[in-house]
């Protein structure tokens, strides 16, 4: 019996400001009104740090994500001077992975070698659509030269590990349409793409107000499988639900989530997850209520709330239940194309796998999940499974009892 090791850790940096709130997005972003308040914020993303790294410093963070928001609204100085307080204070694995979301509308001349210069290894370019029409919908900042423009300055920065965001299910959009835009994202050979479907999400302006002319279900469909063919004709491996890469260029940090691993989440509306093993815990150990425990922090969503906060003080915490830890699992895991193991859910939960034997055999015999030949017990969800995989991972909701 050998001791059980806490999963990978990895940050979350959250930037909330954007240039402009575009009317399809959920995210904890605000319309920047007046000056960006650069020094301040990321002077309270160390004090937010430093409270939550008491129980986790001596474990390295294995990626680091600057999500937004629009992180790129932030200079490079200002970021290296960050990155150099931060490794003071936590530790950085030398190899980690080191995202930087950017608006290619924000990108100035050169900027991309100066984020190189501070230790960004790889941007995430929030594309969209490669139509003009399209784009003037979305209510997006940038135009289609802009983006052009941004893979150039990635290139000459160096910077070849990047991907392309792009969203098909456009209104208007054809089948034509969608895969004339994927080609076009394909054209500039990102090492990642980032595919998903414009969905109507609850608060936002689109959610109130739907478009026009959105494609139904089937038509979306046909949009998915015609846009994913095309993306391995062209190299890319499809391995989470909306994401495809070349060889060795799977976002690592994304990984650690679907695989539910850990991380710290600092800033405005950030959210973490954190798992905690109690002193002796093994590998053998199943979920007693003391071996394995895992909680959920999330800090304030608005910037100046956050500001004015301080952060000295650990985030808003959360135990998640016992009862609902294969949900919490299979929600992240399931979004994997080729699946898990059975011994990743025993690791990651403290859980026997076999107290999933009902929902996995449902699921089973309605052909949404299967089981892979081989030496260690492997699933996944069907071709069938990934088009319903809302109704796979409801599977896994914990019976509550009635009032």
């Amino acid at each position: 019996m050998h001791t059980a090791s806490a999963p990978p850790l990895a940050l979350y940096l959250h930037f909330p400001w954007c240039v402009r709130k575009c009317p399809y997005c959920d995210f904890n972003s605000h319309t920047l009104h007046g000056d960006l308040p650069q020094e301040l914020y990321l002077d309270a993303l160390l004090v937010d740090l430093e409270a939550q790294l008491p129980g986790v410093a001596d474990r390295p963070i294995v990626s680091m994500f600057l999500g937004g928001g629009t992180p790129s609204l932030f200079e490079p100085d200002a970021l290296g001077h960050f990155f150099e307080q931060l490794r003071r204070r936590a530790r950085v694995a030398p190899d980690a992975e080191i995202t930087l979301e950017a608006n290619p509308g924000t990108i100035e001349h050169g900027r991309f070698t100066d984020y190189r210069a501070v230790g960004i290894n790889r941007v995430s370019l929030g594309a969209q659509s490669f139509s003009g029409a399209q784009l003037e919908t979305l209510g997006r900042i940038h135009n289609v030269h802009d983006t052009q423009m941004a893979v150039a300055e990635l290139r000459a920065a160096e910077l070849d590990n990047f991907n392309l965001d792009l969203m098909y299910a456009l209104p208007g959009q054809t089948l034509d349409g969608a895969l004339a835009d994927l080609r076009t994202a394909i054209a500039l050979e990102p090492a990642h793409i980032s595919h998903y479907q414009l969905t109507m999400e609850p608060g936002t302006v689109f959610g109130g107000r739907p478009p026009a002319g959105l494609p139904d279900d089937d038509a979306s469909w046909a949009m998915q499988r015609a846009c994913q063919d095309e993306l391995a004709d062209a190299g890319y491996a499809h391995y989470e639900t909306s994401a495809y890469a070349y060889a060795g260029s799977q976002c690592a940090h994304n990984l650690n989530y679907w695989r539910f691993g850990d991380y710290l989440g600092i800033g405005a509306g950030a959210h973490g997850k954190l798992t905690q093993l109690a002193a002796g815990a093994s590998a053998a150990s199943r979920f007693d209520g003391a071996q394995v425990s895992i909680a959920r922090t999330v800090r304030e969503r608005e910037p100046r709330r956050y500001l004015a906060r301080g952060h000295r003080d650990a985030p808003a915490t959360s135990a998640v239940a016992r009862d609902d830890l294969p949900f919490e699992f299979m929600m992240n895991a399931l979004r994997l194309v080729d699946g898990f193991e059975e011994s990743l859910f025993e690791a990651r939960t403290g859980l026997a796998w076999s107290e999933l034997a009902a929902p996995i055999s449902r699921l089973k015999e309605r052909g949404l999940l299967e089981s892979l030949p081989g030496r260690v017990p492997r699933w996944r969800p069907t071709d069938l499974g990934q088009r319903f995989l809302n109704d796979v991972i409801a599977e896994f909701l914990p019976t509550r009892p009635g009032p």
